[in-house]
């Protein structure tokens, strides 16, 4: 006995995978409170950043040598080597200059990561203005938002 399979069109195969995955692709907001709390830590990295304190600027970031920070050198693995590079491209306040963030896009990815989509822009008196973009992932790690990967370009 020879068992007949129909064929189905294949546009109904693609629907399928469309309606499937179309949630995974769908922005979640976060909560306020989370929102708010992601918000502080940014708000308090500038103020950190723009009064020449590069150690208070990465208490946003994880503290381990899993955090990643990929920006137009490479991976940088762990919070120390992080800091590291940050004082190696910022030695002074005059190359810090006046930092700011502009957030773009926040979303929940689940109920302990998020991501935040953003612009910086540095304002330098002796030196050119940087500016470019950022995506940032965030894990709450004992109740606190912190960095866990950061992609800079700029």
């Amino acid at each position: 006995m020879k068992i007949k399979i129909k064929k189905q069109p294949i546009c109904i195969y693609f629907l399928g995978i469309f309606f499937i995955s179309t949630p995974v692709f769908s922005q979640t907001p976060l909560s306020a409170k989370d929102e708010i709390a992601i918000r502080h830590v940014l708000a308090t990295q500038e103020t950190c950043w723009n009064t020449g304190d590069l150690e208070c600027f990465m208490e946003g970031y994880w503290k381990s040598d899993s955090l990643a920070f990929i920006g137009k050198s490479g991976v940088t693995k762990g919070w120390k080597a992080t800091l590291a590079n940050y004082k190696r491209g910022y030695p002074d306040k005059a190359a810090m200059g006046k930092l700011t963030f502009t957030i773009i896009r926040m979303e929940k990815l689940s109920s302990k990561s998020a991501f935040v989509l953003g612009k910086f822009h540095l304002d330098r008196e002796k030196m050119d203005n940087l500016e470019g973009y950022f995506s940032l992932t965030w894990r709450k790690v004992k109740g606190t938002w912190v960095i866990v990967v950061d992609h800079t370009s700029g």
